[in-house]
């Protein structure tokens, strides 16, 4: 079948959950469709990864958004439009101008949008949709504006808050086919809108073979991981409870503990840490995220908002690195708690679970064997990808 699918970034290289997913599932849908790709950059300089998207799509063209999201012109269009500013920010001149003529002179059997705010780019036409929704955006919004120390500002997050949960409920309802990435996001949608015509579970990944290559070096002191891009919010809250919260009821336990904090774009926040607490090393984006894996006693997931699957748990779990999260965190993975991974909700439990696992040798073991068997039988990639290729056909017989 001829795709066309839309990205709000370029899938690669592999700096955040998004385009780990899109580059694997365009890697592996390859060899069965033809894939035309738009998608989103921030800079020129992107277009020097093109050559290794053009192994697996026929055709791939880009657009350039504003650097930074918080230009004047996205803040102005979010403030005089109906769209939110999630929205507006991903808004690209001559995006919605270019699709139209490129579905007016080719055929395409369905077109494949990543994200609601892809949607508007999209003109009316007879070519089904499918719209995946990698998290609830509005969830994810409202949780960081509920947390804000800055109350001028609530009023400004509430309206754009509401805009998101329309748009987004609007597109769900449009679209031919909804995608979520786990079952309570789809019942959670399910029970907000009424009128998703066709919706399904195709779940995050991670590719088992890659990750199984990894080799376990762990160092003479206990060292904690956490991983994350914090371009999205809930990681960056999460860094900021493990930090505050959790760490020095860690340290009382294991003074001579370390702290790894591997993550694109670090906020100037996350980078102060490290200045104030030798024991804490934020490192950025790393070529090969395996390195860390490597010397991780155990992967920390304080995460408390957001919807979706979480890439660092299948990541751990697929190099035999014993995880820890909350139920958040772990939503959506059918674990089976306290065989896979542990779950633990507060700063005491996540502190009393990482003491638990770094002095027991033997449940770091069971913890990793039963970890790697989980992610091989249901989340390698070969599998996911199958199942949206069945979606694929579904929908292009509808």
């Amino acid at each position: 079948m001829n795709i066309l699918m839309l990205t709000p970034y370029l899938p690669f290289p592999l700096l955040s959950g998004g385009q780990i997913r899109s580059y694997n599932l365009i890697k592996s849908l390859s060899s069965k469709h033809d894939i035309t790709l738009f998608a989103l950059i921030k800079d020129e300089s992107e277009k020097k990864y093109l050559p290794e998207l053009s192994k697996y799509c026929r055709k791939i063209e880009v657009f350039k958004r504003t650097f930074s999201p918080w230009h004047p012109k996205n803040i102005l269009r979010a403030g005089f439009s109906l769209y939110p500013f999630l929205v507006t920010r991903n808004l690209v001149s001559g995006t919605k101008e270019t699709v139209e003529k490129e579905i007016r002179e080719n055929h395409y059997d369905l077109i494949h949008a990543e994200t609601f705010y892809m949607m508007p780019n999209i003109p009316k036409n007879p070519i089904p949709v499918i719209l995946v929704e990698q998290t609830i955006e509005y969830l994810g919004y409202q949780s960081y504006a509920d947390k804000s120390s800055l109350p001028f500002l609530k009023p400004f997050f509430a309206i754009d808050i509401l805009k998101i949960k329309l748009w987004e409920k609007h597109y769900w309802e449009s679209c031919n086919f909804l995608i979520t990435m786990s079952e309570d996001d789809k019942q959670f949608i399910k029970s907000v809108a009424s009128n998703v015509k066709n919706i399904d579970v195709v779940a995050n990944g991670v590719d088992v073979s890659w990750f199984n290559q990894t080799r376990k070096k762990l160092p003479e002191n206990p060292t904690i991981l956490f991983v994350g891009t914090f371009k999205w919010l809930p990681n960056s809250e999460a860094v900021d409870f493990l930090v505050n919260e959790v760490w020095p009821l860690i340290k009382k336990k294991m003074p001579l503990a370390s702290l790894l904090i591997v993550g694109n774009s670090p906020t100037t926040k996350a980078l102060s840490y490290q200045q104030s607490d030798p024991s804490i090393i934020v490192t950025g984006g790393i070529p090969d995220i395996r390195d860390a894996y490597a010397k991780a006693h155990v992967l920390l997931a304080p995460v408390f908002s957001g919807k979706g699957t979480r890439y660092k748990i299948l990541e751990a779990m697929a190099t035999g690195t014993p995880a820890i999260g909350t139920k958040i965190a772990l939503e959506g993975l059918d674990i089976i708690p306290g065989k896979q991974a542990i779950v633990a909700n507060t700063a005491q439990e996540m502190a009393n679970s990482v003491y638990k696992v770094v002095s027991d040798v033997k449940l770091q073991k069971k913890l990793a064997k039963a970890g790697k068997e989980f992610v091989a039988q249901k989340y390698d990639w070969k599998t996911i990808s199958q199942k949206l290729d069945g979606i694929y056909r579904k929908v292009a017989n509808l």
